[in-house]
């Protein structure tokens, strides 16, 4: 039986991406084909390397516009042909090119439950707003802002005012989520069409 590929963007630590290796270190079904970093130093390359998977870096600051970059990454990923690329914790904002050419095949995670509370900084707003509940998003990336038809969301109570331990709480849900969306996705249990999130669970 062929895998279902996945391709991993990161740019920093890879929690995300390890809780990716862990739940499918050995899976019949789904392989983790490469990870690309836009950061040399992201620690989420060698968590790919110990777990003896393809790791790449690509220097966004090699190139003289977003396009560029973007298409160098998709000539990486082209050599793995992934049937979904998966966002963890890339730092980027990606063009209108990549995001097209991946439309369908292309998530996100979010540390919100969106649409509430795109972009950066979510648990410290949360706090501010006195928000009863907060949580993560897994979303397919579209050509807006943390925007794209959601997949799934957990989330849980608000029980403290520090954004740093809100924030390990919310990583412990994401490390749950994403694998849990991710299989539902290899199995065609959640996919997209005509712009809707399907679920035949």
């Amino acid at each position: 039986m062929t895998k279902f590929n996945i391709a991993v963007l990161i740019s920093g630590n890879g929690s995300n991406l390890q809780s990716l290796i862990d739940e499918f270190k050995s899976s019949q079904l789904v392989n983790i084909s490469c990870v690309i970093s836009n950061k040399e130093e992201a620690y989420g390359l060698e968590r790919a390397s110990i777990a003896n998977i393809d790791s790449h870096f690509i220097d966004h600051k090699e190139y003289n516009s977003r396009e560029a970059f973007d298409e160098a990454m998709i000539v990486q990923l082209d050599h793995y042909k992934p049937d979904l690329v998966v966002l963890a914790g890339f730092m980027r904002i990606l063009s209108d090119t990549f995001v097209d050419k991946y439309m369908g095949r292309l998530i996100n995670i979010h540390p919100s439950l969106l649409p509430k509370y795109k972009g950066l900084d979510t648990h410290k707003r949360v706090i501010d707003a006195q928000e009863e509940y907060h949580g993560a998003t897994v979303h397919y990336v579209d050509n807006t802002l943390d925007g794209g038809p959601i997949c799934a969301q957990s989330s849980i109570k608000v029980t403290t005012n520090n954004p740093k331990e809100l924030q390990k709480d919310i990583h412990k849900l994401e490390h749950e989520l994403y694998p849990s969306v991710i299989r539902d996705i290899s199995e065609q249990k959640i996919y997209l069409s005509e712009g809707k999130v399907i679920k035949n669970k």
